[in-house]
């Protein structure tokens, strides 16, 4: 019981997280369950391969809410998501089984570097400049490969990746923000299947996992997190969100901080 709660507090969390600052809660969800999972006890080894599975998965759900939401304010860029998404689905299959078959270690390693970018990333409000238009289909196909790839190998929706190469070609944010939303499913689709398909012949994995997706953590996160989304959106419009943003930078820092220094 004790477990489900804390996967609860966590989902839900991250659900305002998302809907307040419009990014994935993966970024609050993938060091949360690794502390849960340590302190359960789970297999060492596998800690991180869990959590980055389970963050994806819960993404298939929370990334539906999103998209519809920005549908229906004809936000989503569609012949964009068609273009990119044979590319992410292939990247974040590749990125997911790649992940699989990486040692712990480098993988905590390899998400401390990228925590690293987020952080400075919304610290120093670095946005590209609108400079070109957007590529034919063989760079949408490259573009949502190499997206999806790395949103796979690190667990998340990619709307860190995918909003700003949007804004570079030109796209007005609300749409590059509405189309990102769009495209988290198929890289949550592609990638939660690498990380099951890997690791169902895996040993030792704790009982309630299908491969590497924790089932319990993700019953809770979900739940929580579908919930709270809407009520994070709503607060964005009242709260100082520059400032929290900023502030929720720093605790990224903290976090890889904290990564970094167990891995040294």
């Amino acid at each position: 019981m004790t477990s489900l709660l804390l996967y609860l507090a966590t989902g839900a969390a991250a659900g305002i997280l998302a809907g307040l600052l419009g990014i994935g809660g993966a970024l609050l969800t993938i060091p949360l369950l690794s502390w849960l999972f340590a302190t359960e006890q789970l297999p060492d080894v596998h800690i991180l391969h869990l959590a980055l599975g389970t963050s994806l998965a819960s993404i298939l759900f929370t990334s539906l809410a999103s998209l519809r939401a920005h549908h229906w304010r004809g936000a989503v860029h569609w012949p964009v998501v068609r273009g990119l998404t044979i590319g992410i689905l292939a990247g974040s299959l590749l990125g997911s089984t790649l992940a699989a078959r990486l040692s712990g270690q480098f993988l905590k390693g390899f998400f401390v570097a990228f925590l690293g970018f987020v952080a400075l990333q919304m610290l120093l409000d670095m946005r590209p400049k609108a400079s070109r238009s957007l590529p034919g289909r063989a760079g949408l196909l490259g573009a949502g490969t190499l997206i999806g790839g790395l949103s796979g190998l690190v667990g998340i929706g990619g709307g860190s990746l995918s909003v700003p190469f949007l804004v570079w070609c030109n796209l007005p944010i609300h749409h590059a923000i509405g189309t990102s939303a769009a495209i988290g499913f198929p890289i949550a689709l592609a990638g939660t299947i690498g990380y099951i398909l890997n690791g169902l012949a895996t040993a030792g994995l704790p009982p309630g996992s299908l491969g590497f997706v924790y089932l319990p953590a993700l019953a809770g996160v979900t739940l929580a997190s579908i919930c709270t989304a809407p009520l994070g959106a709503r607060l964005a419009h009242r709260l100082p969100v520059k400032r929290l943003k900023r502030a929720f930078a720093f605790f990224l820092l903290l976090v890889a901080t904290k990564l970094l220094l167990e891995l040294l």
